[in-house]
């Protein structure tokens, strides 16, 4: 019979939880990585994975993992805890080099329970219909976002980047969409706007006789970091604004 992993969600923001039972292997490797990038376009603080019913079908099968824990530090930055993990389970994801970054904890319960009771960071979000006055409403936002948050020295640019990513759901996927703004670690500012659309987004390399075009560029050019996180109903276009930006 050919093996299955079942990996459901448990619903509660500020936290992402899965419960993953089966057998990993090669063969269902996607399917955790479809699921774990379906909560990782939450942004949460924080992705518990309960395995206590996980079984290692095949270490080849870890380079999911692998993945996972990859995708989770690149954007949103947040920690992956495996909760309830056997000792054979455990043994052979220690021993796997990629999934260093993995943290363990014995009881998934507690660890949601202590996870849900921290302090929720700010962030603001906000749906928008795929209109052209969309751009105008996400400055205004950001703009507000950046005073509460004392950072009105790069208002003038988070309000660019915002405008250009708004603005090419606008264009090019034309369904409604989620922006969020967020204050990240080290002054930095995150941004992101997720949509309906799998068509995925890359720079142009307009000519200087072209009318657009340049829109990504320039989110490339004035971010520390920017990605595209492509997810069963859409996508998440993510950015992180450096705390120096000028």
């Amino acid at each position: 019979m050919p093996s299955q992993l079942v990996c459901r969600p448990e619903r509660g923001f500020p936290v992402a939880a899965l419960r993953v039972s089966g057998t990993l292997d090669q063969v269902t490797g996607d399917a955790l990585q479809q699921a774990v990038r379906l909560r990782l376009a939450d942004q949460p603080t924080l992705l518990l994975l309960d395995v206590a019913g996980l079984r290692i079908g095949d270490p080849v099968g870890l380079a999911a993992l692998s993945a996972v824990v990859c995708q989770a530090f690149e954007w949103p930055d947040v920690p992956v805890v495996l909760c309830g993990a056997d000792a054979p389970t455990m043994a052979m994801i220690s021993d796997a080099p990629d999934c260093t970054g993995l943290d363990f904890a014995g009881d998934y319960a507690g660890a949601l329970a202590t996870a849900r009771a921290e302090t929720v960071p700010p962030r603001i979000r906000v749906r928008l219909r795929p209109v052209p006055d969309a751009c105008r409403q996400v400055r205004s936002l950001v703009t507000q976002a950046c005073s509460a948050w004392e950072r009105a020295d790069v208002a003038s640019i988070a309000t660019l980047i915002a405008t250009e990513l708004v603005a090419n759901v606008v264009r090019h996927a034309r369904t409604s969409m989620e922006f969020t703004v967020r204050p990240l670690q080290g002054g930095r500012l995150g941004m992101t706007v997720r949509d309906r659309s799998r068509r995925m987004p890359k720079p142009a390399d307009a000519g200087l006789s072209d009318a657009g075009g340049r829109g990504l560029r320039l989110v490339r050019d004035l971010t520390d970091a920017w990605g595209v996180l492509p997810v069963t109903d859409g996508k998440v276009v993510w950015t992180r604004m450096r705390a120096d930006t000028l």
